[in-house]
């Protein structure tokens, strides 16, 4: 009788468990995906108020000038031989 009732309690945690994971695990995942989002977010730089609209240009940072260097030679034109 102990086997048979361990058994029905056994399979009855079984079945309470996946029917509560059928339910709880969407929502997990959601979460888990959510900070795995705001994580990637985080690290490439951006956040959520920063949300660019679609075709929106944007510009981080202004450009470092390029000093040129003339000690390279003089330019010379060229015509193409035919």
């Amino acid at each position: 009788m102990g086997l048979l009732r361990t058994l029905l309690i056994i399979i009855v945690i079984y079945y309470v468990l996946k029917f509560i994971g059928r339910l709880a695990f969407p929502h997990l995942m959601n979460r888990f995906m959510q900070k795995m989002e705001d994580k990637m977010r985080e690290q490439q730089g951006y956040s959520k108020k920063e949300e660019t609209k679609i075709g929106e240009t944007v510009i981080d940072k202004k450009p470092k000038n390029k000093t040129s260097n003339n000690d390279v030679g003089e330019y010379v034109d060229y015509e193409e031989i035919e």
